[in-house]
């Protein structure tokens, strides 16, 4: 949980159903809070990575996919997911989108360091990682903000060249108390 937001680990059987069938009323029906804006409802999605991964092995998806919940309005604004479990190297990558609605209020911001707050108490975790596009400037901002540093570029299957940025677990939890 952060100031404003919950952020609402998806279960692996949920992560299916949402990508294959997201009009399922069963999605929300145990749930306090709605998805007016169909957050991860419409393609493409990164859900398209997720489950195949997920029905692999249902382990890594504690690693997966959470709905940011924003707490006044107990609506979903956008979500978050590391893209697998750290690497043999103890480096985990995250992603997350914030619906356009909602943008510039600080909600990326604060989901990233909540969901590596909670990364970095998994002693797995050795180095924080962030990839955005080189010419994304928004981005950029948010994560020079929090403190990350410029490592090099890496050509993203989707989205061309990015930028990586990447910060220690201790750097980390030394900057923001995690």
């Amino acid at each position: 949980m952060t100031r404003q937001l919950e952020l609402v680990h998806l279960s692996a059987a949920e992560i299916v159903l949402l990508y294959e069938s997201p009009d399922d009323d069963r999605l929300f029906a145990d749930r306090s809070f709605a998805n007016p804006h169909r957050v991860l409802m419409n393609s493409p999605s990164p859900l398209r990575w997720r489950v195949p991964q997920v029905r692999r092995n249902q382990l890594v998806n504690k690693w997966f996919v959470r709905f940011m919940v924003l707490r006044d309005s107990q609506e979903v604004v956008g979500a978050i997911s590391f893209h697998g479990p750290p690497n043999t190297e103890g480096v985990i990558e995250i992603g997350y989108e914030v619906h356009p609605h909602f943008r510039r209020r600080g909600l990326g911001t604060e989901s990233l360091i909540g969901m590596w707050q909670w990364a970095v108490q998994h002693p797995e975790v050795r180095t924080l990682r962030y990839a955005t596009g080189c010419n994304n400037e928004a981005s950029q901002a948010v994560i020079r903000k929090i403190g990350f540093h410029h490592r090099g570029v890496q050509i993203g299957e989707d989205d061309g060249p990015e930028d990586i940025f990447e910060m220690s677990a201790d750097e980390f939890r030394l900057s923001w108390h995690a």
